[in-house]
């Protein structure tokens, strides 16, 4: 891109000269990362035994499996779109490929995995990838986890020192007689094998953490290899003919729909299986801090090409089809590799054990492979993936998808499941109920199901029958509407409500979503939080008529005439009557049916606070919302400067020192906190305020911050006094807020209840006392350190979310 530039005008003078003496700048070395190599050992060590196992579980000769793993690593990993992803013979496709091999043979399986791999070429090329990601996750899950229960099924066979056959039926159909048959060789080698899988990774303790790096699958294949041959088993062992008599790709022998079912079952599942470990690859960079700016997004259109290259290559070699293995991808990411590195090095490390390494290769058992194959398989059932399909109400679809690649296999499984899939989207999107009762309080509709336009002709006739001026609620439970019916239910609740009915739209679920809202009176609020929710931001020269609403993401503030809450203008607010009914409406509508519950349980057992929160007036403290708190947490006691007027003096105040008692004596609060914020208006009348003069309830009210004033420094008085951790303090009026947290907190001591309490201590820590600050400007808390500073001062530390996660 640089070569299309022109170069500056000035370039000379920018350009950077070498001394005249000194050689030339040689060619950029390549360097491979540490980290590279050691995330490519651990691969390595996970991919040999799984790649034997694969190609024992297809029928292929085994040496098909390390052909695949090293091209996967090779090729796929040089020229593919995900740098960490690897690539290599996957569980999920040995149904697949054991079908093939069955029906057409090893070599016509090879070339049919060639031409898989130019239909990906072509995909990629037409930069379809992102499409196949529309697939239903449900079909996806559905998939994978009868391709499991095949593999574990027919695996179990050998496990048991058997021959497994050809469909899960039939071997299901044999697996009493095998049951009756054991071999007890065999049995003892795979029971050791699934043993270490499954303790491998759970060994307790530093020793368990530092073996834990070891893989699993190859402590236990090696762990069986042992005890086979130090117990002088006699059982059936890896054989690894001669690379000389190694079988290749030969023309395409068969029918001809049958061969093109063939590529395009092998086609998809790869692909599928590859874009999808793409994705979930993606996602373990993101988790991984450091690895973000170093390891680019995974381009998918590029891992189709890679995917297909790779295949092609395999497939012409002798080896099994290739797609992304989720297993070794995240050992890749989990190692610290940091780039595709480490990918192809593995390869290179599979092709150089599977010429010197035969001899051991051939030691292992092939129960124990069998065993390993087996466990993976039953991995793909994922429990979690069953409660997310089960949550989002499509077990449906995954049970039939699982069901026919279990009994009829993968592409007319996958076949059965899209089918389903839309039958059942079909069903919820026309299966909508409207149902209208009249009650002793006014008129009930109840809409259940998805508010689309089919919907609209039943949505009007129901909502027609309402009589004019009569009282309406409309439930909608459901998660959609559509343009349609929002602009139906809006224009019958603005006429019904013209013709003096009244109308209250609720959502039984969170998060109704209406398509398209529009802006109502230039209302562009968002209740994006649920404090703001009846706040509405509008231009300076427009006015609030009584009926105006805010815009709401939920789909149900629009159609109730305005979530109330004043018009704010530029320079003014504007407050009446009206304005506080809007705000109440409001919250009955939006607020109130998800908290009913919970303050109906708080009615019944009574208030139980943990703490009680003393603070300023100030109307721009929320307390609910600094501390994330909701009803019944917090007793909140507030006044103008948040002072603690000392107790049993003549200018004590009765008011706080009851709200005190009774928090301490009766509601046995754990923790008091005093918080004062910035721009405190008492902290200025403070500062402002002549002595003398009439003594006005205000004036008498801020006599209880002369100690706090008092023991603030001036301008000029150096940098004494309590400060903020990591600043000094902007100004003597923040300096004065931060002493007067101090000194209402010395205050609060001296109150009896609260005196006794802290000297009662006990088991569970007893009372405590905090001092917090409120940076309103900043929405930045601080909490009053325990320890002091170096000079002695209270220190206020700033509250961040890596102190909860340190």
């Amino acid at each position: 891109m640089s070569a299309c530039v022109p170069a500056p005008a000035d370039s000379a003078r920018t350009k950077h000269v070498h001394p005249p003496h000194s050689p030339p700048p040689g060619p950029r070395r390549f360097r491979i990362a540490g980290a590279d190599v050691s995330a490519s050992i651990a691969v390595f060590l996970i991919a040999l035994p799984l790649s034997l196992g694969i190609a024992l579980a297809t029928g292929a000769p085994l040496q098909a499996g390390l052909v695949a793993a090293a091209v996967g690593g090779i090729v796929a990993g040089r020229i593919g779109g995900c740098p960490l992803q690897v690539s290599g013979p996957a569980a999920g496709l040995t149904v697949v490929t054991a079908d093939l091999i069955q029906q057409y043979g090893w070599r016509t399986t090879c070339a049919i995995t060639v031409l898989a791999g130019l239909a990906q070429l072509g995909l990629g090329c037409l930069r379809v990838a992102r499409s196949a990601l529309a697939v239903s996750p449900a079909i996806v899950h559905g998939m994978l986890a009868g391709i499991g229960v095949t593999i574990a099924v027919a695996q179990l066979h050998i496990v048991l020192g058997g021959t497994p056959q050809s469909a899960v039926p039939e071997n299901l159909a044999a697996l009493p007689a095998q049951l009756a048959n054991l071999h007890p060789a065999d049995v003892a080698v795979s029971a050791l094998t699934l043993t270490l899988l499954f303790l491998w990774p759970r060994l307790p303790g530093r020793v368990g953490r530092v073996l834990g790096k070891l893989p699993a699958a190859l402590i236990a294949v090696a762990a069986a290899t042992a005890l086979a041959a130090l117990a002088g088993l006699r059982l059936p062992k890896v054989d690894l003919p001669s690379w000389s008599s190694h079988a290749l790709a030969a023309l395409p022998d068969g029918p001809v729909l049958g061969m093109v079912a063939a590529v395009l079952t092998t086609t998809l599942v790869c692909s599928v299986q590859s874009l999808l470990g793409a994705v979930a690859v993606d996602k373990l960079v993101a988790a991984r801090p450091g690895l973000t700016g170093r390891v680019r997004r995974s381009d998918l259109d590029r891992e189709l090409l890679g995917q297909g290259a790779a295949n092609i290559v395999s497939g012409s070699l002798g080896g099994l089809p290739i797609a992304g293995v989720a297993v070794r991808s995240s050992a890749n990411v989990a190692a610290g590799a940091v780039s595709r590195n480490s990918t192809m090095l593995h390869g290179g490390y599979v092709v150089i054990a599977a010429l010197l390494l035969v001899p051991v290769l051939e030691l292992i058992p092939l129960a124990s492979l069998a065993a390993l194959v087996m466990s993976v398989g039953l991995k793909m059932v994922s429990l979690n993936h069953i409660r997310t399909v089960t949550r989002h109400r499509e077990v449906l679809v995954y049970a039939v998808t699982t069901g026919g690649v279990v009994f009829f296999g993968v592409l007319e499984g996958v076949a059965l499941g899209i089918a389903v899939a839309v039958g059942v989207a079909l069903h919820r999107l026309t299966r909508t109920r409207i149902t209208h009762e009249e009650t002793q309080g006014g008129h009930h509709i109840h809409v259940r199901g998805q508010l689309t336009f089919l919907a609209v002709p039943r949505l009007s006739r129901v909502l027609h029958q309402v009589p004019h001026g009569a009282d309406a609620v409309v439930e909608l439970d459901g998660s959609f509407m559509d343009h349609a019916a929002y602009e139906t239910l809006q224009d019958w609740q603005k006429t019904h409500t013209a013709q003096g009915g009244s109308v209250d739209v609720t959502g039984r679920r969170p998060g109704i979503r209406i398509s398209e809202p529009v802006e109502v009176d230039d209302c562009r609020c968002r209740p994006w939080t649920a404090w703001r929710n009846h706040q509405c931001e509008r231009p300076p020269t427009a006015t609030a008529p009584p009926d105006a609403g805010s815009q709401d993401t939920t789909g149900v503030a629009d159609l109730t005439g305005g979530t109330g809450g004043a018009g704010r203008r530029e320079g003014t607010t504007t407050s009446s009557p009206t304005d506080l009914a809007r705000g109440i409406s409001a919250f009955q509508r939006n607020t109130a049916p998800h908290v009913r519950g919970e303050l109906a349980r708080l009615a019944r057992e009574g208030q139980q606070p943990s703490q009680l929160f003393l603070t300023c007036a100030d109307s721009r403290v929320v307390t609910s919302m600094i501390t994330s708190s909701g009803p019944g947490d917090l007793f909140v006691v507030r006044n103008v400067g948040n002072f603690v007027p000392p107790p049993g003096e003549e200018s004590g105040d009765d008011s706080v020192s009851a709200a005190i008692e009774y928090a301490v004596d009766v509601l046995k609060v754990r923790s008091i906190t005093v918080c004062g914020h910035s721009g405190c208006g008492a902290m200025q009348a403070l500062l402002s305020t002549e002595p003398g003069g009439a003594q006005t309830p205000l004036k008498r009210w801020l006599r209880h911050g002369l100690p706090s004033l008092a023991r603030t420094p001036g301008d000029g008085d150096g940098a004494g006094g309590p400060r903020l951790a990591g600043r000094a303090a902007a100004d003597t009026a923040e300096r004065l807020c931060l002493a007067n947290v101090v000194q209402q907190l010395e205050h609060l001591r001296a109150h009896e209840s609260v005196s006794r309490a802290l000297a009662a201590g006990g088991a569970d820590g007893g009372l405590e006392l905090h001092g917090m600050y409120f940076h309103v400007g900043e929405a930045q808390a601080y909490l009053l350190a325990e320890e002091a500073g170096e000079d002695g001062e209270a220190v206020f530390r700033r509250v961040l979310e890596t102190d909860l996660t340190a």
